[in-house]
């Protein structure tokens, strides 16, 4: 999905979204008779369940909870929780709820379609960070909505941090008018 707004497009690259399966889950039982699983308790408490479509990575936790990674869609993270499901029958355990759906972090990349004097941009724009020596994009945070950008000098970016499309709509526009009124400025 790509998506136009004024000067600048964006495309989803990846959603983070949370939900609970609201029953404990055999994580030992999951790993030994499923092929698509990681499983290493000694390193870290989760499994990894591998989707191939939509492709994605869940988290699964011994209490149900799963994280879903990977995705470019609610509809997507619905469609693997559904696949989750599935899987967990096979092991006899039965979901009987709806599982709630929340998006924790949508990252998304994009341009605005502007060459950027970053140096520039990072004295003229608050809530800046540039070490070009150490990275070569500037990082510009939002606060409302809560959004972090990486801006870069050929005009790509990179979102992340907003929770759903309007907030990724707003802060693409509020990105846009605070360079534009810094570049008014570089021009005077």
């Amino acid at each position: 999905m790509s998506t136009k707004k004024s000067a600048g497009t964006y495309k989803i690259q990846n959603i983070v979204a949370t939900t609970s399966l609201g029953k404990p889950v055999p994580l030992t039982k999951l790993a030994r008779t499923q092929p698509n699983t990681e499983y290493n308790p000694e390193t870290f408490p989760g499994l990894v369940l591998r989707i191939k479509e939509p492709k994605s990575a869940v988290l699964v936790f011994s209490s149900g909870n799963l994280v879903c990674t990977g995705t470019k869609s609610v509809a997507q993270v619905k469609l693997v929780i559904s696949a989750v499901i599935k899987q967990l029958k096979k092991i006899n355990v039965n979901i009987t709820i709806t599982p709630k759906i929340t998006v924790q972090n949508i990252v998304a990349s994009g341009s605005i379609n502007l060459k950027l004097n970053l140096n520039f941009l990072a004295l003229e724009m608050k809530n800046t960070e540039y070490e070009p020596e150490q990275f070569p994009g500037l990082v510009y945070k939002l606060i409302e909505p809560n959004a972090t950008f990486l801006l870069f000098s050929n005009g790509k970016l990179v979102c992340t941090g907003t929770k759903n499309k309007a907030q990724l709509d707003d802060s693409m526009d509020q990105l846009l008018k605070h360079v534009k009124i810094a570049l008014k400025n570089y021009k005077k």
